[in-house]
């Protein structure tokens, strides 16, 4: 399961609203790359680089500027 903080959702949304200005098409595109790397957190969790604030992990969204900070909370718990 993939819990996203408050705020974790507020940046996201505010980054892809300001590409959006520009390019609603990029927007779109940028958020579905976000999602779709996200989502293989679940099954993946570990796979991705160690953060450089201790206890998290980093998953760089190929294609983007964007780089999702996580923690694992459990096996079945991931929180972004």
């Amino acid at each position: 399961m993939i819990i996203w903080q408050k705020s974790a959702i507020e940046n996201r949304d505010a980054q892809l609203d300001y590409i959006a200005l520009d390019n609603p098409k990029a927007a779109i595109q940028q958020g579905d790359k976000i999602a779709k790397n996200i989502i293989k957190l679940i099954d993946f969790p570990k796979l991705r680089r160690a953060g450089r604030v201790k206890s998290t992990r980093e998953l760089v969204i190929s294609g983007t500027p964007f780089i999702a900070i996580y923690k694992i909370k459990c096996r079945a718990q991931t929180t972004v």
